[in-house]
This record gives structure tokens, C-alpha cells and sequence, in this order.
């Protein structure tokens, strides 16, 4: 069943962002096993982060390295909003 995370964080620049980004990269997370889809976008001047992943134990096993970078660059995640995905349609 695949899982949708949709984060919200209360203070995120795309400075920050790009870091994050660069981080998991440099550790070798910048495609984790289980993420189907990453997508970066802002609400009223805040970024947003929408994530589908195929499993919660493959967001588990990604936040392990995720959120120590984020801790590290003192980014609040905030608590996402989590739900089952019903469908996806490519293109």
C-alpha cells in the first residue's frame, strides 16, 4: 500500500532546502529504495513537501538518515499529514 507524507514545515527556506537535498545526496539517499515520488512546492511563500513511498517502513528507514540532517541544519519537519494512497495516475 503506498503512503502519502505531506509536510508543512513552520520555517523552511529553499536555501535550507537545497542543502537537505544535497546532504541526502552526499550520503547516498538522494533516491532512497521505496520513495515513488518527491515533490518540493510553496504555499503562500512556505515550502511544501510532498512525499509518496511505497511503505511506511521505507519512510522509516529513509528518516533515519533524513532527520538527522534535518536536526543538523536545525529544521523543524513539523508532523505530517499521513495517508494511505487510493490512486495514482502518471501524465
Amino acid at each position: 500500500m503506498a503512503v502519502g507524507y505531506y509536510f508543512a514545515p513552520p520555517s523552511m527556506s529553499t536555501a535550507q532546502y537545497d542543502e537537505v537535498i544535497k546532504q541526502l545526496e552526499a550520503a547516498g539517499a538522494g533516491a532512497p529504495a521505496g520513495r515513488l515520488y518527491h515533490v518540493c512546492f510553496k504555499v503562500d511563500g512556505n515550502l511544501r513537501v510532498f512525499d509518496v513511498w511505497d511503505s511506511q517502513a521505507s519512510f522509516d528507514q529513509f528518516g533515519q538518515t533524513l532527520m538527522p540532517i534535518l536536526q543538523g541544519l536545525g529544521i523543524d519537519p513539523g508532523t505530517p499529514t499521513i495517508s494511505e494512497i487510493h490512486n495514482i495516475i502518471e501524465g
